[in-house]
């Protein structure tokens, strides 16, 4: 196995049979974790004041490390399965999502050695945060959710369509009902509007609540119907993430099945979905 295929099989999620993390991909994600947490203690003045030095250091390793784990990425994409020429293939994860995401997350970690200007290390310091978006490439729940979204997006759909006659329905009502007692709260429909998302979210802070009977009526019915709306789309995606995980783990004893009669893996070896 060359180099460039021992990254790739380390660095690519799926590249293994039993579609398990490689111990590279589980240092990544310690990192991740890493970077995130140090991004979050450093707005903390106090903290950042006391352990400042640390936190360059550490920033500064965080760097080098995002930056060999890109420049790795960008070397091994030819071996990616697919047509196209090793050039073409290195292009295409640079101008990919995850690749632009892997580059900001480099630049922004480097960043703050480079940034004098206080209120713009700040924002620096702030975006950093960023670099737990590279934590979905090593989730595979946040795929299979991804894709169950997708597979309902018309289910999805119907639902919201059902949610927003719902609050425009309320709002109107809670509009000629008070909106004369009431003007800066149901002066309007798009003022109502904010009574109707919150009563429907069942949030409820208070600040804008019918006074009269039927405005009350009608904002209890709002709130029922709310809740009751609000469940749908939760057992819609919770059935298709089920399906999802359960189409992944056929797809994985069918490669751990071929594997195996190409020897590749021992007879008693078991795949984990994690």
């Amino acid at each position: 196995m060359s180099a460039r295929q021992f990254l790739y099989h380390q660095l690519h999620i799926g590249a293994k049979p039993d579609g398990r993390l490689t111990p590279l991909n589980i240092l990544l994600v310690w990192v991740i974790i890493a970077a995130v947490v140090t991004g979050i203690m450093s707005t903390e003045v106090e903290f950042d004041r006391q352990w400042h030095d640390e936190i360059l250091m550490a920033e500064l390793g965080f760097g080098v490390v995002f930056l060999a784990e890109y420049a790795a990425r960008i070397f091994a994409a030819p071996e990616h399965p697919g047509p196209g020429s090793a050039a073409a293939k290195r292009l295409r994860f640079i101008v990919s999502p995850l690749g632009l995401i892997d580059l900001a997350v480099v630049l922004i970690t480097f960043a703050p050695f480079f940034v004098s200007h206080a209120a713009a290390l700040r924002i620096v310091r702030l975006l950093r945060v960023i670099s737990i978006m590279k934590f979905g490439r090593f989730t595979v729940a946040t795929r299979e959710m991804a894709m169950a979204i997708r597979e309902r997006s018309y289910d999805l759909l119907v639902c919201l369509a059902l949610a927003f006659v719902l609050l425009l329905t309320g709002a109107t009502l809670l509009y000629f009902i008070e909106g004369e007692l009431q003007p800066e709260a149901f002066g309007s429909i798009p003022r109502a509007l904010w009574w109707a998302v919150i009563t429907f979210t069942t949030v409820g802070y208070g600040d804008v609540y019918p006074v009269t009977s039927l405005g009350r009526l009608i904002g209890s019915a709002v709130a029922i119907i709310g809740v009751l709306l609000v469940a749908l789309p939760t057992g819609i995606v919770a059935a298709a993430f089920s399906d999802a995980m359960q189409h992944r783990r056929e797809e994985i004893e069918k490669a751990l099945k071929k594997a195996k009669e190409r020897g590749e893996l021992p007879g008693d070896e078991t795949g984990d979905i994690t």
